[in-house]
């Protein structure tokens, strides 16, 4: 019956999708108020019809209701509460029904809090919004069917992917997905601002505050993401340049640059046309990333390697999506002129810089993930393309961008002093150079790289600090929630470059084969392997390996290493053991019995030195990113804003309605 429910749900939203796309177009063609409060009407049935829809497939997950294919292939009756919960989007047709819960949400919002926009403006976006819902709906429906049915239903399920039975990965697509499917409000938006050949300090704002979510939103998701495949995977990384984590990174890089562009064109009227191409360059990243991981091209832990075909019908929604409205902006794109002139040492200047970089940076993830499919689809030839080649493309293009990040701040609008903004950041250039010396007495000259980018992630913060110092110094103005939130997300990113610098370059790597009783020494602790014993989870059977640490301050604690095996699934995994602290991580991994001494186990030992800072990075970011969306200016009634509407209206001459 909740099946039933849910699928029912699911095919009404398709039909509401495309009543929301015509009677908004129309409607705003013919300047007809009736046929917009229509399409916004719709736009509120669809998302309530996906969340019904949802809501049922993750009941149908709860229930372990195996005459839900989907259910029988993902999920078990002995499976743990928490994963039964994350199975229902732990899959292919599961997240596609995620996928498309958010894309109608973010009509949703846009139909109830968009009352500060042009009707005709807002209209157009939500036209959009309601083709992309009815596109991928269509996908759901007719080749990712959530609801179809098994005869007869099975006895029990397969059970979710061992390795995606991490509480990290239950939280992480959601994030994820908020952040991909967030995008498209700002693409919206861009194609609206195109059709009517005009944007506004509103259209800015709300263009701004939809980036400001999904960026913060899909920070926290590849920042999960990421904690996931430290904890999970066993090699004591954080980032493995796989290509399904750079379709993550791609779209977080252009929306880094439409925050920035967002904040221009809202507050001095530049960077209008920038703006609009960044929006929807964002969403067809994120876009591109979905058909990465569907179309079945990728072998990924990461990925949903499926009929290809599924992919054939993503990639044809990429090219009519994105093509489209990038032939519109080829069009339309001129009747979107600045409205103001800066020097190159501006403010705006700097944003300009940090753009360009962002961008160059985005362009070499996405030739280095996509050559080697290119190449084997082309020639047959199969190639690799991994650390080495983004560490030498991708890493000197944002040393710039962190040696600029804290200038932008201190310069002036319009036109600033590069020698003033020096002036202000001394302080914060002496402790940054003091940092490079220290680093290469403490720790020598090899790798000569890592000091340098040490020193740049101290100039970022300590940078930050003095800009913070002087404006309350000042007392001029109090700082608002988009000061503090910009202050706190560049501070996170001098604290995420100290974490990246410290793990790439000074962690240590041992293996060794140890029988209960041997000790070894690594980074200043002594660890012995203590004993070896069976436990039974709730469906898995686990081998674990205790350990005995004792540290150089006399500290004594104990870590447990794992070998899990899942009957259902017969597949086995790591669990690694880990020791938090900020100065590094202990980290120890219970590797396969391949030695010939029965009691041997063989394990890597890893130090990993200040890798959490590079976690507590990412949470500055996503909470500087909150911070802004706390903004007051975000925070206006809607019968303030459709006052302020209305009066504005009222000035409009009649050519510019037309």
């Amino acid at each position: 019956m909740i099946a039933n429910i849910g699928l029912l749900a699911l095919a009404l939203a398709l039909p509401i999708a495309l009543l929301q796309t015509g009677a908004s177009f129309w409607g705003a063609r013919r300047h007809r108020d009736a046929l917009m409060q229509v399409g916004r009407n719709a736009a509120l049935i669809q998302a309530a019809l996906l969340t019904v829809a949802f809501a049922c497939l993750v009941t149908a997950f709860l229930r372990s209701d195996f005459s839900l294919a989907l259910v029988a292939m993902h999920s078990h009756s002995t499976k743990p509460f928490l994963y039964k919960f994350a199975a229902s989007w732990g899959n292919h047709e599961g997240s596609l029904a995620l996928w498309v819960l958010v894309l109608a949400l973010a009509g949703g919002a846009l139909a109830i809090r968009g009352e500060s926009l042009a009707p005709r403006l807002r209209a157009h976006a939500l036209g959009v919004q309601g083709m992309l819902g009815a596109l991928f709906t269509c996908f759901l429906l007719f080749a990712s069917n959530p609801f179809e049915r098994l005869t007869p239903p099975a006895p029990d399920g397969l059970g979710l992917n061992p390795v995606l039975q991490d509480p990290a990965l239950a939280i992480h697509p959601p994030f994820l997905y908020l952040g991909y499917v967030g995008l498209s409000l700002p693409f919206s938006l861009a194609v609206a601002a195109l059709l009517e050949g005009r944007i506004s300090s509103d259209w800015a704002r709300w263009l701004r505050l939809a980036t400001l979510a999904s960026w913060s939103a899909l920070t926290i998701g590849i920042a999960l993401g990421s904690w996931w495949a430290y904890r999970e995977l066993g090699w004591g990384g954080f980032w493995f340049w796989d290509p399904v984590e750079n379709a993550s990174l791609m779209p977080w890089l252009v929306a880094i640059a439409l925050l920035h562009c967002a904040a221009i064109v809202e507050k001095r009227g530049a960077l209008r046309q920038w703006s609009v191409l960044l929006a929807i360059l964002a969403f067809s990243l994120a876009m591109l990333g979905t058909f990465l991981v569907r179309s079945g091209v990728l072998v990924s832990v990461h990925s949903f390697a499926t009929d290809p075909t599924r992919g054939i019908f993503i990639l044809a929604i990429l090219a009519c999506v994105s093509g489209g409205a990038l032939l519109l902006f080829a069009a339309r794109a001129a009747r979107l002129r600045d409205d103001s002139l800066f020097a190159p040492v501006s403010r705006e200047g700097a944003v300009l810089i940090n753009n360009l970089l962002l961008c160059c940076g985005c362009a070499t993830i996405l030739v280095g993930t996509l050559y080697p499919l290119a190449l084997e689809t082309l020639s047959g030839a199969k190639v690799s393309v991994g650390a080495p080649f983004f560490n030498l493309t991708f890493a000197p293009l944002m040393l710039p961008l962190f040696l600029l990040l804290p200038l932008g701040p201190v310069l002036a609008w319009k036109r600033g002093s590069l020698l003033g903004a020096l002036q202000r950041l001394q302080f914060a250039a002496f402790v940054g150079l003091a940092a490079v010396v220290g680093i290469l007495v403490y720790r020598g000259v090899a790798p000569l790289w890592a000091p340098l980018a040490f020193g740049l992630g101290v100039w970022m913060l300590v940078g930050v600090c003095c800009e913070v110092f002087e404006r309350l110094r000042a007392r001029e103005s109090r700082p608002g929630a988009s000061f503090w939130g910009m202050s706190l997300a560049h501070a996170g990113m001098g604290v995420l470059l100290l974490g990246i610098v410290s793990h790439s370059a000074w962690s240590i790597e041992r293996i060794e084969s140890l029988r209960p009783g041997d000790s070894l020494d690594i980074a200043g602790f002594n660890i012995t392997f203590e004993n070896l014993s069976r436990a039974l989870g709730d469906n898995f059977l686990a081998e674990q390996a205790l350990l005995r640490v004792r540290s150089g301050n006399g500290d004594v604690f104990d870590l447990t290493a794992e070998r899990r095996v899942y009957p259902i699934r017969a597949t086995s995994t790591s669990e690694s053991a880990v020791n938090y602290a900020l100065a590094g991580d202990l980290y120890v991994v219970l590797g396969d019995n391949w030695t010939a001494e029965a009691e041997a186990r063989v394990f890597r030992f890893y130090w990993n030195p200040l890798v959490s800072l590079i976690w507590l990075g990412a949470a500055l970011m996503a909470i500087g990113g909150g911070c802004c969306l706390a903004d007051r200016r975000y925070r206006a009634s809607r019968r303030e804003a459709k006052r302020g509407w209305e009066i504005r209206q009222r000035n409009f001459s009649a050519d510019e309605i037309q």
